[in-house]
């Protein structure tokens, strides 16, 4: 009990985040520096645990005390050191959505210590297994410690920040899902994920759910000021719960922690598998959809590769017409399409800057879809149950249909850890959509946070427009296709059965 007392107040919002996703952020491939060390137990510590000097425990009767062990001074990384909200040693964010060649992408960063640094441009992909490639490099810049962020009713906004970079996107390069490496001249090291899209026909749309991401990010988390839609904090540090958290959140600041947010390895996994095995790819971002900048039309399929719970009414109204235009829709995670939100413009009036959701509370509709007579099982098949709190296998149903053709599988084999984080299922009393054929893929039981008995499921239907749509029913669907240590060889396979499918490739 001793050392809690050494804990930062800021990392009980990085352990209230951590266990919503059991897989993490996923493999960086640049980071190169070890962030962790071991205290005298020999447990791994992150960064954000300062040493504090040994304290006794109660000695037992006749016996002296003794010296508890403590954590010791982080040992000095091997490379760069990860940033931090507090000393924000550089911290940055991009002022637009997602921007095709021949756009420009602003960045406005803070560096303290104002001193030098450079950015480093990675582009997410297979690359021979390396995960990403480095794309270019900018000139040295001279870094400045930008104001402090503007809070109004717990949201957040750095909109004030001056420019510090603009990347000009040549013509030649490839869409896809790319981060900024930020590193100062003294080694410390942060991240800005963006994306670069074009309007090109191609088999597949994957779009990235920036949307999402943005509701769970929590910066600053400084134990002071940050805000998400799941938490904040009082005067005294400590983590409120999601009725004290943000209603409403400003894409205009960085991300939490080392600038990646939080799921961001489940989009990056099925990039490196689907382009490890060339699938025709577009990119593009959940504001676009939500703009109408997306054409529907122009793709066999619409990709939704990781967590994506928070959906616009013009998001849905356009993954509808999709769908009943003949376009595919293949969502490989759970929890999808549970909040509505809102979208509005930043104080200077860029558009799609501000991210609301009120859940329950204040003016307005209710902001689940389901409590507005528009479940998401109407457009899934499935939908949301709960939460997994230790990953359970997936059970295999109807191992007889063709999405599990030359996996291996048999009826009732479970595949080990794939019903894990969230899961979705089929709910009998809430109408299903208009469909040729329904198949339920899987029927996992699984125990929740109360020692409940409770069930995942994983859909497939085809809508009477000839489109199919995919519904995995868990988080743990897209790590299975390329993150070390979860890789599942009949998931990959069922995945490509249904991609092939989708793209006319059987």
């Amino acid at each position: 009990m001793g050392s809690e007392h050494h804990i930062r107040r800021w990392e009980s919002g990085a352990l209230a985040h951590a266990v919503t996703d059991p897989f993490g952020q996923g493999p960086v491939p640049w980071l190169r520096g070890n962030v962790t060390y071991f205290d005298d137990t020999g447990q791994v510590v992150p960064w954000y645990v300062e040493p504090g000097p040994p304290e006794p425990e109660a000695p037992a009767k006749g016996t002296r005390a003794r010296a508890r062990a403590h954590v010791p001074a982080p040992r000095t990384p091997s490379g760069p050191r990860s940033a931090d909200d507090v000393r924000r040693q550089i911290k940055g964010f991009t002022a637009t959505g997602a921007a095709a060649p021949g756009e420009s992408i602003d960045f406005h960063i803070t560096v303290d210590p104002p001193q030098e640094f450079g950015v480093d441009i990675y582009r997410i992909g297979h690359y021979s297994g390396d995960g990403a490639a480095k794309i270019t490099t900018s000139p040295r810049l001279s870094g400045i410690v930008q104001p402090s962020p503007l809070t109004a009713d717990r949201t957040v906004s750095c909109h004030h920040w001056w420019l510090s970079w603009r990347l000009q996107i040549p013509s030649y390069w490839n869409t896809g899902a790319y981060v900024a490496v930020l590193t100062t001249a003294d080694g410390y090291r942060s991240h800005v994920p963006f994306t670069v899209r074009d309007d090109r026909p191609a088999d597949l749309l994957l779009l990235l759910p920036d949307i999402t991401w943005q509701a769970y990010n929590l910066y600053p988390e400084d134990g002071r000021t940050g805000a998400s839609l799941y938490h904040a904090w009082d005067e005294e540090g400590r983590l409120l719960g999601e009725s004290e958290a943000a209603t409403t959140v400003s894409f205009d600041r960085p991300y939490a922690g080392a600038g990646l947010p939080l799921h961001v390895g489940h989009a990056y996994d099925f990039i490196r598998w689907a382009e490890r095995y060339g699938y025709d790819l577009a990119y593009a971002d959940a504001r676009d959809l939500h703009s109408g900048r997306v054409d529907p039309t122009r793709y066999r399929g619409l990709v939704f590769p990781g967590h994506d719970e928070y959906w616009s009414s013009p998001m849905r109204r356009t993954t509808e017409l999709a769908r009943d235009g003949g376009t595919s829709l293949v969502f490989l995670s759970s929890n999808t399409m549970y909040w509505q939100v809102e979208l509005s413009p930043s104080p200077s009036g860029v558009p799609d800057r501000l991210l609301t959701c009120r859940k329950r509370r204040g003016p307005g509709k209710p902001a689940l879809w389901r409590e507005i007579d528009r479940p998401e099982q109407q457009l899934m098949g499935i939908q949301y149950e709960g939460r997994v709190p230790e990953p359970h296998p997936l059970v295999v149903r109807n191992a007889d249909h063709w999405l599990w053709d030359a996996t291996g599988a048999h009826e009732n084999d479970e595949l080990r850890g794939m019903v894990a984080g969230e899961a979705d299922r089929y709910f009998p009393r809430t109408p299903l959509p208009e469909h040729q054929g329904r198949i339920l893929l899987a029927h996992s039981p699984y125990r929740d946070t109360e020692n409940v008995l409770r069930h995942q499921e994983t859909s497939l239907y085809r809508a009477p427009s000839g489109a199919w749509v995919f519904a995995s029913g868990t988080f743990a669907w897209s790590p299975a296709l390329d993150r070390p240590g979860h890789v599942d060889t009949r998931v990959q396979r069922a995945t490509a059965n249904l991609l092939d499918r989708i793209c006319k490739r059987d």
